[in-house]
């Protein structure tokens, strides 16, 4: 039954008064679950800051529908869905690959909520690249974030392992991207060609052939991180195509670590992290 809010309150302290019978463990379950709406909405943290006239709900359990084979689900609301990638797998579809998908399997997944949700695409991964990627659920809460990465308010670091040791503990890289051939993008010096594209990074740790970096985006733009350590003399390990002369992981050593937004519907900010794969921090000798 819907339960409206007498006065300002946190959701811990109204879940405490409004299920006195449950435990602490099991107010935090239903939380975690997704069973508490406020205003319609799924919340998970019982912090939540609560006004009056609020309405705070609490689903019944239900079965939770699988999760897409060969992804990490991270986070899930009305809105948005987080979900961590691995290698190997494409975000979205091709000519020659449309079933086996990120999109095509979240899309699976959204059908089985009730009610059946869509799925809009936000931003991609290389196929070869692991990590955190954020899907819509709906047209609106799509524009939203894809206004936030035009705005490049969306926070995003990778880890990635380049051949070699930079000179410097850490730089800015700023250049102009152009399209290449098809798929490969390069650097261009020729005034206005190109978009703008800055990438910063810094070293974590530091091998006799191989260096941990973790690299921010500033700016978005396609393949922006493996021209740029090309660029700079240090190839991502295992990404021939912009010249790397070693392979230790079997593919380009490239994973998106942080993913931070603030959410469309809501306004609060996100951050999600996904560990370095294995083998990142142990850098190959």
């Amino acid at each position: 039954m819907p339960y409206t809010v007498p006065a300002p309150v946190s959701l811990g302290d109204c879940l405490a008064r409004l299920l006195a019978e449950a435990s602490r463990r099991t107010r935090k379950q239903m939380l975690a679950g997704g069973r508490v709406r406020v205003n319609g909405t799924i919340v998970r943290r019982a912090d939540t800051a609560l006004a009056a006239g609020d309405v705070v709900e609490v689903g019944p359990k239900g079965p939770r529908a699988a999760l897409p084979p060969g992804l990490a689900l991270v986070y899930e609301d009305d809105d948005v869905i987080v979900v961590e990638k691995p290698a190997g797998l494409l975000t979205i579809a091709t000519e020659r690959e449309r079933e086996r998908t990120v999109y095509a399997q979240l899309t699976a997944h959204a059908r089985a909520r009730k009610p059946p949700a869509r799925v809009f695409v936000v931003h991609r991964l290389d196929r070869l690249v692991s990590g955190l990627l954020v899907f819509a659920l709906s047209p609106g809460a799509k524009r939203a974030l894809q206004g936030q990465f035009a705005a490049h308010t969306v926070e995003r670091t990778y880890l990635a392992v380049v051949e070699g040791r930079p000179a410097r503990p850490e730089g800015t890289i700023a250049s102009r991207l152009v399209d290449d051939a098809p798929g490969r993008v390069r650097e261009t010096r020729r005034p206005g060609r190109g978009r703008a594209a800055i990438t910063r990074w810094r070293v974590l740790r530091a091998g006799k052939r191989h260096t941990l970096l973790e690299v921010k985006l500033e700016t978005g733009r396609r393949n922006q991180i493996r021209v740029h350590l090309a660029g700079l003399g240090h190839p991502i390990a295992g990404d021939a195509a912009y010249g790397s002369g070693t392979d230790p992981f079997g593919r380009p050593a490239l994973h998106a670590h942080v993913l931070g937004f603030d959410h469309p519907r809501t306004g609060a900010r996100l951050r999600f992290v996904s560990p370095a794969p294995a083998g990142f921090a142990k850098l190959p000798a």
